[in-house]
């Protein structure tokens, strides 16, 4: 089995060579069948990558234990589910569900684009293949994972394997890198037909409507990922945190936050012609940020929790985007005539400007995060020795931006395309700032002096009325003319212009998430060496320690703390943080017990028994206000992604400028 999955690694590795060689020559030369033949070329390499996968997985479930990777990453008394997981747990098995996600998306995109454009899929087809190359060498010859355990010439199994690392093993890890590794690869497909276009030098702009629902739904799954890593840290670290700019975190949101740039910025291109080497820029980057950060995770040059493993990759990732960024880099510059906008910003009071601030904001954002990240390493590679940034360094930058990102996202929908004139403008803003004042001062008049935390609730509060005013609006309108209640109305508001009306549900769940942001602002903790039938107090809860129980299964031993919670005297049942220590490791671990509810959450933490009383023991308390904002604002984000991808029931036709800042005519319904 072993040999296969690896001659079939090494076929796909040929016929990628293939595939890229027979798309450029084909198109070059003309040569259609050449073009064709590298298609199938394609395919067959999904069928080979999927083989390869397949063996690697059969081998993790059924615990074959001759093989290394399986060795180390799995063992007999894991659940089915970790096994399965086993397979992006470790550098090889990961690095293969990065190939395999990428043969099966370049198979996606040839499939629905087999009779379409014609002209760029060679190109497209070239740029998957060149990424293929790479990542099949790393297969094949770097970090293979079909390597055996051998003594002498014959084949060695061991009786019983490592093991998961025990942070792996929790549902949100069982999800949570595959879906980052389908944000990671899916941003190859918009850059390839992209950089398509580049080459071909089509007219108009065919490949951000080819790539638009691709773009979304990418986003929409790097979010997803990124949002479950949080989880996942809240729920198994033991250290009361969703995020903690670590440098493998901070290397999934870069991208995101280019990524979210750009899905902003290419409206302006789709609508106004403009942003064009931009919106190039913008892409190019996100696929790169994508590449560098599986660079990060497994090359080992950061130190990080999540960094689980140590390699000399970094030298290829840095190879493979030398050349990426070199070649798009020329293509960019060769190709700034025909790159050149069809229209000029006319008003600094307009949309368009809104939109440009946004990106501005954004890349800004995405600077500190990548300079913050890569500081240590420079500093260690200059003078030898490693300066670490820590959390109060990104949070002294991106609390600034994302409190002007939030503004951004308010003040957009109240501006008018093209110029806003004073007078709309004071009608337009009245509302909101009434009630971002109106909610700062009554925070104020409850106590909360917290300067952050009342300009974002302020802001929270000003955000939510521009949308309920977009919504209200539309949706009277709606209803007074087709004589229906208001509720009926808004759905069909939101069906005649989804992406529109879905893009406001997605900064209403970035609203909610950002009250419970700012809840951290009012977070409280306590760390306690209590006996059993011991209280600790923290805010309203009252917390008496009952027993502390022991057990085992054929994974891990555990102990367990019962305590007892009451608030303002009223029992609210028990909390049951456990420690484990896994056999296979003996590494220990924390599974935090929570109380959620809306306004905040109790958090507890069996840290360990005593030093010096063995029967005492150390335990965390957190309060952290809001923070089930976070994952609710999530879900509402979703939805409203969801809603983007849904057709619009009324097409809208936006005529482009005929000469550079003049417009032929507003956008006209069509259907």
């Amino acid at each position: 089995m072993e040999t296969l999955g690896a001659f079939a690694i090494l076929l796909a590795f040929c016929l990628a060579i293939y595939a890229f060689s027979a798309s450029l020559v084909g198109s070059i030369r003309k040569k259609a069948f050449l073009v064709v033949s590298g298609e199938r070329a394609v395919y067959a390499v999904w069928v080979l990558m999927s083989t390869a996968a397949g063996i690697l997985v059969y081998s993790l479930m059924t615990s074959d234990f001759r093989l290394a990777y399986v060795a180390a990453r799995s063992n007999r008394a894991m659940p089915l589910v970790y096994k399965f997981a086993a397979w992006w747990g470790g550098q090889e098995g990961s690095l293969l569900l990065w190939s395999w996600l990428l043969s099966t998306f370049s198979v996606m995109v040839l499939w629905t684009n087999r009779r379409k454009f014609r002209d760029m899929m060679p190109y497209v087809i070239a740029v998957l293949s060149f990424t293929q190359i790479f990542f099949c060498t790393l297969n094949a010859f770097i970090e293979p994972p079909f390597q055996v355990l051998a003594v002498g010439k014959g084949v060695q199994a061991v009786a019983d394997g490592n093991g998961l690392n025990p942070l792996l093993q929790h549902p949100a890890m069982a999800i949570h890198p595959p879906m980052l590794y389908l944000g990671y690869v899916g941003f190859i497909v918009p850059f390839a037909f992209a950089f398509a276009s580049l080459v071909t030098k089509q007219p108009g702009e065919a490949w951000i409507a080819t790539t638009r629902r691709w773009s979304l739904i990418t986003w929409a799954f790097q979010s997803t990922g990124i949002l479950l890593g949080a989880g996942w840290a809240y729920a198994v670290l033991g250290w009361g945190g969703y995020w903690g700019w670590d440098p493998v975190e901070n290397a999934s949101l870069l991208p995101w936050i280019t990524a979210t740039a750009f899905l902003h910025s290419v409206m302006m291109q789709e609508k106004k012609g403009m942003m064009k080497v931009w919106n190039m820029v913008l892409i190019s980057a996100t696929f790169f940020l994508c590449i560098f950060g599986t660079f990060l995770t497994r090359s080992g040059v950061v130190s990080s929790v999540h960094a689980f493993a140590q390699s000399s990759l970094g030298s290829w990732f840095l190879g493979f985007l030398s050349i990426a960024v070199g070649v798009t880099t020329f293509m960019i510059i060769k190709r700034l005539d025909y790159l050149k906008s069809e229209a000029h910003l006319e008003s600094v009071l307009s949309r368009e400007s809104s939109f440009l601030f946004n990106n501005l904001i954004l890349l800004a954002s995405s600077f500190a995060v990548l300079w913050g990240t890569l500081f240590p390493v420079l500093t260690e590679a200059v003078m030898g020795e490693k300066i670490t940034v820590g959390a109060p360094f990104f949070n002294k930058v991106n609390i600034p931006i994302g409190l002007f990102l939030l503004l951004l996202t308010g003040v957009g929908p109240l501006i008018a395309w093209r110029r806003s004139s004073f007078d709309s403008l004071k009608r337009a803003f009245r509302w909101p700032t009434v009630f971002f004042l109106v909610t700062v001062l009554g925070l104020v008049a409850t106590g909360v002096h917290h300067i952050y935390a009342l300009i974002s609730f302020g802001l929270c509060a000003f955000v939510t009325v521009t949308i309920v005013m977009e919504f209200f609006k539309g949706s009277r309108a709606i209803s007074i003319k087709n004589q229906m209640n208001l509720l009926r109305a808004m759905v069909e508001l939101t069906h005649r212009n989804t992406r529109r009306y879905g893009g406001y549900l997605v900064h209403m769940g970035i609203v909610i998430m950002f009250i419970g942001f700012t809840g951290a602002a009012f977070n409280k903790d306590t760390t306690k060496e209590v006996k059993i039938g011991e209280h600790i107090q923290l805010g309203n809860y009252d917390l008496q320690v009952k027993q502390v129980l022991d057990g085992d299964n054929p994974n891990y031993s555990w102990q367990r703390a019962v305590i007892a919670v009451t608030k303002h005297g009223e029992s609210l049942g028990e909390l049951t943080p456990e420690r484990r220590v896994y056999v296979s490791s003996q590494q220990p671990t924390s599974q935090v017990s929570i109380r959620r509810r809306l306004n905040e959450d109790l958090y507890l933490n069996f840290a360990s028994m005593s030093q010096t009383d063995p029967t005492a023991a150390i335990i965390q308390v957190y309060i952290f206000p809001l923070v089930s904002c976070i994952w609710v604002g999530f879900y509402v984000l979703l939805f409203g992604t969801l809603i983007c991808l849904v057709p619009s029931k009324v097409k809208y036709s936006y005529a482009r400028t005929e000469v550079v800042g003049v417009y032929a005519k507003q956008a006209q319904p069509t259907k």
